[in-house]
């Protein structure tokens, strides 16, 4: 586990339980993604460790123009702490929690060849009736595989390659 998702969990962690209680974890989703990916723009990320740079004025530079008064209280919180350069891992922290708390579990297929709808229907049931939720599948394909698939649910990894056979 890195430091800054040590760093970021206290932070979308808050953010998740003050978005639940007014209802509006989209919102509070969007707004995240948001500064989360504007933080991200080379000439914006030098602005966050720049001390000439107010606090007031990267805030409005990372707020969504929606943003709730939750959201811009919570990146007065972040930068008052200098964690603005957290945000991507806050967001991608509080996704998770998001998916979470709608009982989605995420999950990666990994196979040595492109899975076609055929093939990913049965595995998508298989995970789903495993974790007993609705399951968010994303694909990649590894070669060095060479056949079966495996699985990267978060903390659950189900490895069925033919290469951890051999």
């Amino acid at each position: 586990m890195s430091q800054a998702t040590t760093l970021a969990r206290p932070y979308a962690r808050a953010l998740f339980q003050a978005a639940k209680q007014e209802g509006r974890l989209k919102e509070a989703s969007d707004a995240l993604a948001f500064s989360a990916q504007a933080s991200g723009i080379p000439a914006v990320a030098v602005l966050l460790d720049d001390p000439r740079v107010l606090p007031s004025q990267l805030i409005d530079l990372l707020s969504h123009p929606d943003a709730s008064e939750v959201m811009r209280r919570f990146l007065e919180t972040v930068a008052g702490n200098g964690r603005l350069v957290l945000l991507p891992e806050i967001a991608a922290l509080f996704v998770l929690l998001r998916a979470e708390s709608d009982h989605v579990v995420k999950a990666t297929i990994t196979s040595a060849t492109p899975l076609t709808e055929a093939e990913l229907k049965p595995l998508i049931a298989a995970l789903q009736k495993r974790f007993g939720s609705e399951v968010e599948v994303s694909t990649a394909v590894d070669p060095e595989l060479i056949g079966g698939a495996g699985v990267d649910a978060g903390d659950i990894v189900i490895d069925g390659s033919v290469r951890n056979k051999l």
